[in-house]
């Protein structure tokens, strides 16, 4: 896989998680269905997201920015994405199986 592919692979799984978030806590049916549907609050996020994804200089070897030795998000923003996944994460497993499971093996995998 090519660090561009690992760079879509990794925003589209955000992304995922972003619609997901979006559905659930602010009630945005459309969120699931259309990323450019997501409310104000999760659109700025996954830009946000985007961005940091794109200028990620660790992307060749990391698994997941929890796991990364820099911290590049700010810390308001750290704190919103840690509430992303802890709602998303367990939900991903009825939303996207497969997704689930590789993400849970992988997380496995770097301890």
């Amino acid at each position: 896989m090519t660090i561009e592919e690992k760079r879509e692979k990794e925003w589209r799984t955000v992304l995922f998680m972003i619609q997901l978030y979006c559905k659930g806590k602010h009630k945005n049916r459309l969120a699931l269905k259309n990323s450019e549907k997501l409310c104000d609050d999760c659109k700025r996020l996954s830009d946000y997201v985007r961005e940091r994804v794109e200028k990620c200089p660790f992307m060749e070897t990391k698994t997941f920015c929890s796991a990364c030795r820099v911290h590049c998000y700010k810390a308001e923003m750290r704190q919103k994405i840690r509430e992303v996944m802890r709602f998303s994460g367990p939900r991903m497993l009825f939303y996207h199986p497969l997704l689930a499971i590789k993400h849970v093996f992988a997380t496995i995998m770097q301890h």
